[in-house]
């Protein structure tokens, strides 16, 4: 019995996988500000306007190279393949399943270091017992009387001014996500849509619908945060009481802005990440399997997300 984690990593569905031929180089980024500008003028008699100004500059990612290794010894997994259980009859087809969710939980601990909490975004409301927008203050959301879907209408009005796109992503921590189920103006909005074989419920594509999003994303991971030999210390991957609303493609796009990227060095040409097997010639009949994963996780788009911190009590 293994307590793999469900599909549930979020990172690779907020920012688009870039994948690079690289492991560091450049980009540029076209200057908003000359984009949005009004260029275009009345031509003169005889005459031209001036050139239109197109600025940019130009930014750079770096892709670093985490790896982990977990030994085989073949003796033991010998008598496991003998007795042809379901799963185990083929541990490392168990070893490369675990190589590979210790990567994604890896990355998504870096996700919420990164871009799940407060000071990475320079949009960000903090959730108070009192709305007080003049210190982007907000009521919190498990209180009765808060209509959440107000608050995120006025966060999407300034992120589509600032960032000319409208947002179309909303992460939600674990508590967020349960306290905006149970909120009494969402409750309120949906309570005449259900039937009896089909009663009305609030999940992420309710939410998604009700805020106006493509997508709801619940970020309730889990990983154990003690070190080897202590107690198991349970805990949410990201800020089971935070939220992220954001703009980003659902693929990487040159002409198109996105709030943030996951720039991905294809090591073996193909696939992101690389597994290898390696014996080692001591006499422990052991062998090990190494995973390794190239990559660079960047905010590209300051303007076009706003965080939301302390959500609920």
């Amino acid at each position: 019995m293994a307590y793999f984690e469900e599909p549930v990593y979020a990172h690779q569905r907020l920012f688009p996988m870039c994948p690079v031929d690289l492991p560091s180089g450049h980009f540029y980024e076209f200057s908003k500000a000359d984009l949005a500008r009004d260029n275009v003028h009345r031509k003169p008699d005889n005459g031209a306007v001036q050139p239109a100004i197109m600025g940019h500059s130009e930014n750079s990612y770096s892709c670093k190279v985490d790896q982990i290794i977990i030994g085989l010894d073949q003796l033991i997994a010998l008598a496991y393949q003998r007795s042809m259980a379901p799963g185990a009859a083929d541990p490392r087809r168990g070893r490369v399943r675990t190589i590979t969710e210790q990567i994604a939980q890896h990355q998504e601990i870096e996700f919420a270091e990164k871009f799940f909490k407060s000071g990475v975004w320079q949009n960000e409301w903090t959730g108070a017992a009192s709305a007080n927008p003049a210190a982007k203050k907000f009521k919190k959301f498990d209180n009765s009387d808060v209509d959440p879907v107000a608050f995120f209408d006025e966060r999407m009005v300034e992120i589509r001014r600032n960032g000319r796109r409208r947002p179309n992503k909303l992460a939600l921590g674990m508590e967020t996500y349960v306290a905006l189920k149970n909120n009494p103006s969402i409750l309120e909005r949906i309570k005449y849509s259900g039937t009896t074989q089909n009663p009305a419920i609030v999940n992420e594509n309710v939410l998604a619908q009700i805020f106006g999003v493509d997508q709801v994303v619940v970020l309730d991971a889990t990983y154990n945060a003690a070190p080897i030999g202590a107690p198991e210390n349970m805990k949410y991957v990201c800020d089971s009481k935070g939220a992220l609303l954001l703009y980003a493609p659902d693929s990487p796009q040159v002409d198109v802005p996105s709030a943030g990227y996951l720039f991905t060095w294809r090591i073996d040409g193909g696939n992101y990440i690389a597994i290898d097997q390696f014996e080692k010639n001591d006499g422990s009949h052991t062998d090990f399997m190494e995973g390794i994963i190239a990559y660079d996780m960047q905010k590209t788009g300051d303007c076009l997300a706003c965080y939301c911190g302390s959500c609920v009590g």
